[in-house]
């Protein structure tokens, strides 16, 4: 199926490497032009090389208050159109409820609930009918997660602000789309896994719980992502879609 991306342009956030960089991968791969972000400059320049000359890198962060115009200006410069933006943003510091420090908490709204919303506010200013904002969030938007506990407070309250942006976007034809994670393959999660002391035995557990029995890869996270994104999903919009292997029984 064409999803109908090429040269269509994203601004993809997060995307020197996990599920920032695999969402970009299938874009491109797709004939998408996308602008990847992250802190890391060096990652990222790697990232923008394995990707080709569809992916422009521009090193930024979440956090700083300019960085959503500069990105967003940015790849109306270089590519000529602006379609659509990624919001990912890098876990925050794991730990417990006595773990985590009000400097923890604090780093943690300003990158991945603040930033995350100030680069949609921009991204819905800019875009036309048939744009796009999709969120990475969490498994733990629905149920918490062990060890996760500032990740637990902030993805639920950014899955709300999704769905009130997507109810006043509908008018303009402008679509907000949710992807919630949960056990990916990732270096994050393999790190995550590793917390317990036996990571082997704690995928085992995990992957038991799962219908599909294992883990997914961020290739799988990623073309789906790809499909939210693009005008393939069309009357998709304020959705919230699970990427488990059907962990999540229910709706």
């Amino acid at each position: 199926m064409d999803l109908g991306l090429k040269d269509r342009v994203y601004v993809v956030t997060g995307a020197s490497r996990g599920l920032g960089l695999a969402s970009a991968r299938a874009l491109v791969e797709d004939g998408a032009k996308v602008l990847i972000t992250a802190r890391d400059e060096k990652t990222l320049k790697e990232a923008a090389a394995e990707l080709g000359p569809g992916a422009l890198p521009v090193t930024s962060d979440n956090a700083d208050p300019a960085a959503a115009a500069r990105l967003i200006a940015t790849a109306r410069e270089h590519f000529g159109r602006f379609d659509g933006v990624l919001i990912s943003v890098g876990g925050p510091a794991p730990g417990f409820v006595a773990d985590n420090t009000d400097e923890q908490w604090q780093s943690a709204f300003d990158s991945v609930f603040l930033g995350a919303v100030r680069i949609a506010r921009a991204a819905a200013d800019e875009l036309d009918e048939g744009g796009v904002i999709g969120f990475v969030l969490s498994a733990s938007v629905h149920e918490p997660i062990p060890g996760l506990t500032i990740s637990n407070g902030l993805r639920p309250g950014l899955a709300g602000f999704a769905k009130s942006l997507a109810d006043e976007l509908g008018p303009r034809g402008i679509r907000v789309v949710g992807l919630l994670p949960s056990r990916i393959d990732t270096d994050r999660v393999r790190q995550l896994d590793e917390l317990s002391g036996d990571a082997e035995a704690t995928r085992a557990a995990n992957e038991s719980r799962i219908p599909l029995r294992r883990y997914g890869t961020p290739e799988e996270f990623g073309r789906t992502a790809a499909f939210l994104l693009s005008p393939a999903a069309s009357y998709l919009t304020g959705v919230m879609l699970p990427v488990d292997g059907g962990a999540r029984h229910g709706f």
